[in-house]
């Protein structure tokens, strides 16, 4: 649960810098929002969930 609130806060900073620098316009963050909303609810969810916490365990070692 932390990891997935850390990366949820992670991305939103990233988004939030790509907006304020015009490299991505508010109609393709929010595409991209939503895109996550809907994967999140198939069943590749725990998949993605699982690969996430590996790169975070990796992130972690070094």
């Amino acid at each position: 649960m932390i990891v997935s609130m850390s990366a949820a806060l992670l991305l939103a900073a990233v988004v939030i810098v790509l907006l304020r620098q015009r490299t991505v316009g508010i109609g393709s963050a929010l595409a991209c929002t939503a895109f996550g909303f809907c994967l999140a609810s198939t069943g590749i969810a725990p998949a993605i969930e699982t690969f996430l916490d590996a790169l975070a365990g990796l992130a972690s070692l070094g």
